[in-house]
Formats: structure tokens, C-alpha cells, sequence
């Protein structure tokens, strides 16, 4: 039952970060990010106190005694969506999402070396092939690459770290707790670049993502606007609800599979805003990622498949 849950719920924030990531694109036009994602946590974290928190039981669920582990998590994951977005003001979405999708692999690995987890040996050679499906899409070392891809590929090691600790600390901190300290992250993160870049004395044309960062706040936005926000809000506090309900149930080898349906949801919205459409070599890249997960899946319903690889090499070398 909890494995079920935690695929649904991975599959729900998925959906909503994905959603999440075409509005902040954009807003990334006009907008600096700072102030995006005030207005976003502000309205997340009030969902979570007003929604979340009273579902699992009330205020007594944000009472932590790791408090250090919350301030990590939150530098994390603040870490993340700032290098992601600002490599998605100038990447195609799913472009930017694919090369995120390192971040599945890094998160296997850090669950197998740092916490222990027996992560089969179908399970990674899965991974490779959706690795190699990344490099695909990438293209280091040609013409085709650029230095923006960096930006997504430290949101990769960012988010990895931040579920990773997720998974560290089992069921004893509840989601709504998880979800409200990496809003509240989110907030403090936002209020502190707004004072010091909000008033754009730091503006620097030229580059798209470093305008996404300086450029001063909008004041008041127009509706249209407004509207994109408050959803990016509802998006923000679903997705970190959900994810950390996701790797509190789940085993990070088998929750974070599901995660790659968010390259078919992100070429989806790529198309539906800006008409973008993979080319023939990124599209093969994706099939590879998507396959791998597949193939996770299904090796995970077969009892004879759950082979570790020290067992495996066991098996084979007679000393």
C-alpha cells in the first residue's frame, strides 16, 4: 500500500512541478525570479498551513527537533529551482527537463552509497540507458551544447541532495512539515534577493538568465499575471506535499522512475505555449530515458529481478 501511494503521489507532484515550470517560463520574460517565487511560496505556504497541515493532524506536525536538517533541505531545494529556472529562461522546456533528468540516477546512487539501500542490478543498468538518453539530448562537445545546460545539471545535483535527505529521515518528519520549511526556504530566499535586487540597480541586459535575476519587481502585476502566480503558487505547494510524501513511503530506487513522466509532460506544455517540438536525436534521447523507467517498472513486478550487485558479481566470479 504505501509503495502505491507513493507512486501516485510522486505522479501528482510531477504534474504540478511541471506545470509550475512552463508558468515560471513564462512569466521570465517580464518578471525577475525573486518575485515570482515570493508570491508563489507565499501563497504555497498558506495552502500548507491551511490545507495540509490540518489534514495530518495540525500544527503539532510542524514541531521538528531537526531543524538543521530542515535549513539544509531548504538551501537545497532553494538551490535547485533558482539554477533550473535560470537555465529555463533560455532552454526549450524540455530540453531543460531532460538534462535535469540526471537527477534520478544521482538520487539511486546517493540512496545505494549514503543510506544503504539495496538497489537491484536491473535497476542500474536501467539507469545507464536513461543516463546515455540524457547525453543524447546534451550533446557535450559539440556545437549543438552550451553553457546553460550547466544550470540544469546543478538543479540535478541540488534536487538529488534535497531527496535524499527526504528519504534520510523516514516517516519521523511529516510531509506538511517538509512541504511548509522548504516554503517558508523559499520565502526568506526571495525576500532576501528582492532587497537587494528588486529595485533593479543591478540590472544587466544581454543574457536572458542573468536578467531573470536582476531585473527590478513588478508592482502591482496585471491579472493575467496574477493569475499565472497564484497557480504557480498551488503547483509549488502540491509538488513539495506530494514529493515528500513520495520518498517517505517509497523506495527511492522504484519512486523515482515515475519521475521521467515529466519529459512527456514537459514537451507537452513546450507545444502548447511555444509550439516546440523535440528534433529526431532529442527525441530518441527520450525514448531511452522513458524506456529505462519502463523497464524499472516492470523488472520490479518479477520477485526473481530484485538481484543486488554484489550478489550479481557473486554469481559470476567463482572467488
Amino acid at each position: 500500500m504505501n509503495q502505491k501511494f507513493a507512486i501516485f503521489s510522486i505522479l501528482i507532484a510531477t504534474f504540478a512541478i511541471t506545470l509550475n515550470d512552463a508558468i515560471v517560463k513564462l512569466l521570465s520574460t517580464d518578471f525577475p525570479l525573486h518575485q515570482i517565487i515570493f508570491i508563489r511560496s507565499v501563497i504555497a505556504l498558506s495552502i500548507t498551513l491551511l490545507l495540509f497541515v490540518p489534514f495530518e493532524g495540525g500544527l503539532e506536525k510542524l514541531k521538528t527537533k531537526r531543524i538543521f536538517f530542515h535549513v539544509v533541505r531548504g538551501l537545497a531545494i532553494v538551490g535547485a529551482n533558482a539554477t533550473f529556472f535560470a537555465g529555463l529562461a533560455v532552454l526549450p522546456i524540455s530540453t531543460a527537463v531532460a538534462v535535469f533528468f540526471i537527477a534520478p540516477v544521482l538520487i539511486t546512487a546517493f540512496s545505494a552509497i549514503l543510506l544503504k539501500e539495496q538497489v537491484n542490478i536491473y535497476r542500474w543498468l536501467a539507469l545507464i540507458v536513461g543516463f546515455s538518453g540524457v547525453f543524447l539530448i546534451v550533446r557535450p562537445g559539440t556545437g549543438h551544447f552550451e553553457w546553460t545546460y550547466i544550470l540544469p545539471l546543478l538543479a540535478a545535483v541540488f534536487y538529488a541532495i534535497m531527496n535524499t535527505l527526504t528519504r534520510s529521515v523516514g516517516i519521523t518528519e511529516s510531509a506538511s512539515a517538509l512541504s511548509a520549511y522548504v516554503q517558508f526556504s523559499f520565502l526568506v530566499m526571495s525576500i532576501g534577493l528582492g532587497l537587494v535586487l528588486g529595485g533593479g540597480q543591478y540590472y544587466e541586459p544581454g543574457h536572458p538568465s542573468i536578467e531573470f535575476f536582476t531585473r527590478s519587481w513588478i508592482v502591482p502585476p496585471n491579472g493575467i499575471t496574477f493569475f499565472y502566480l497564484g497557480l504557480g503558487g498551488i503547483c509549488s505547494a502540491a509538488a513539495g506535499f506530494f514529493i515528500a510524501q513520495a520518498y517517505r513511503y517509497g523506495d527511492a530506487g522504484l519512486v523515482t522512475p515515475f519521475e521521467y513522466t515529466a519529459l512527456l509532460m514537459a514537451v507537452f506544455w513546450g507545444f502548447v505555449f511555444w509550439h516546440e517540438i523535440p528534433d529526431l536525436i532529442s527525441g530518441l534521447g527520450m525514448g531511452l530515458i522513458l524506456s529505462s523507467g519502463v523497464a524499472v517498472l516492470f523488472l520490479e513486478t518479477k520477485p526473481d529481478s530484485r538481484i543486488t550487485i554484489k550478489r550479481w558479481l557473486k554469481a559470476r566470479i567463482p572467488f
